[in-house]
């Protein structure tokens, strides 16, 4: 059953489009990650889907019923906000129990319910402690705390991670991720981090400009992206123009011919088209002479060495590429070495060029 679904969402400011006719249906019991570069809409959208803004036209309908015009207060959606928005004179109980006191909820059964969600973030001993004492971990738990602390029927997560340091945002990724299975609560998160919601989501909806670019699965989206945009904002990807040959393939700018699985694929009307690989489907051959398809002949140019995994650009004839090795694989690689790149056919996809406006 399909629990939340947007039609024709659209929200204008003046004249101004930030979400232009959105058409969404997210899936029961699912993490779903709005991604997009800043000002593409995903927070409109996400605070439409709140209450706390009204589309201008369109329709949102949650278990069957339309909530368009539904005030925040009566949609039984729990929100952890960017700024976590936690009460400081507050302590870690008061503020997870706050929801319940706005329900009127009976003392025994707030006292049960903080003592659960504590034990659930993991922070029973600080059940008393103020939230301005709190690392930026602890504080983001207990924003999660109160916001599914009334047992929400949907979660909305606007960009909860972003003031945390790396290394915290990594284990704060996976914590939610847990937390989200375990009790199976939809739930919709924004995030600009393309690492973030391949590590977290079921689902991923990019977004370009107001607009849905693309709709699936994180691996389907990185493994097969319907446009430059996508491609290019979803990992790292050489993206290079290329022409259909008329022998069964395409070529690059320099004339090098590259086969591809499918090579009779024209993306949209434009007809301009683009071949994508990704860095670690680059293979890092010895240099040799060779006119065999796919195989291009260049010079290292830069090297990031990170011990387990070597970046590697390779300068070509008239363009770059980027490859992503081992050390074991490609030993003794190093700067101004002439090498040969390969590019197995299986991994070279034809996307649709980005549309210059």
């Amino acid at each position: 059953m399909t629990h939340l679904t947007l039609q024709a969402v659209t929200k204008r400011f003046n004249t101004a489009y930030a979400v232009d006719h959105v058409d969404l249906s997210v899936p029961d019991g699912k993490l779903v990650c709005f991604l997009g570069p800043s000002g593409c809409g995903k927070t409109t959208l996400l605070r439409m889907i709140a209450g706390l803004e009204t589309p201008s036209s369109g329709s949102v309908t949650f278990a069957g019923r339309d909530i368009t015009h539904l005030p925040a207060n009566q949609r039984d959606f729990g929100m952890v906000f960017q700024s976590l928005a936690l009460f400081p004179h507050m302590s870690v109980a008061e503020n997870i129990a706050y929801p319940l006191r706005l329900r009127k909820t009976g003392k025994a059964a707030q006292g049960h319910r903080v003592a659960e969600l504590l034990d659930l973030i993991q922070l029973p001993h600080m059940a008393n402690r103020p939230v301005t004492q709190l690392s930026g971990g602890q504080r983001q738990r207990v924003a999660i705390a109160r916001a599914i602390a009334s047992s929400p029927k949907l979660l909305l997560l606007d960009e909860p991670l972003s003031a945390l340091d790396a290394k915290l945002r990594e284990a704060m990724q996976v914590e939610i991720r847990l937390l989200q299975q375990r009790l199976g609560i939809t739930t919709i998160m924004v995030t600009h981090d393309q690492r973030e919601a391949m590590t977290m989501a079921d689902e991923i909806v990019v977004m370009e400009k107001g607009r849905i670019a693309q709709v699936g699965r994180p691996l389907d989206i990185y493994r097969d992206p319907v446009s430059e945009f996508v491609a290019d904002f979803i990992g790292l990807g050489n993206i290079l123009p290329v022409t259909h040959d008329g022998r069964g393939g395409v070529s690059l700018p320099g004339g090098q011919q590259i086969v591809v699985v499918n090579p009779s694929y024209v993306p949209e009307s434009t007809g301009d088209i683009r071949l994508l690989i990704r860095p670690e489907d680059v293979c890092v051959k010895p240099a040799s002479t060779t006119s065999d398809p796919n195989h291009l002949a260049g010079t290292v140019t830069f090297i990031r060495d990170v011990g387990a995994t070597l970046e590697a650009t390779i300068e070509c004839a008239g363009f770059s590429l980027t490859a992503a090795t081992t050390p074991r694989e490609t030993p003794g690689l190093a700067l101004g070495m002439p090498v040969l790149a390969e590019l197995p056919a299986h991994a070279c996809k034809l996307i649709a060029a980005r549309l210059v406006h």
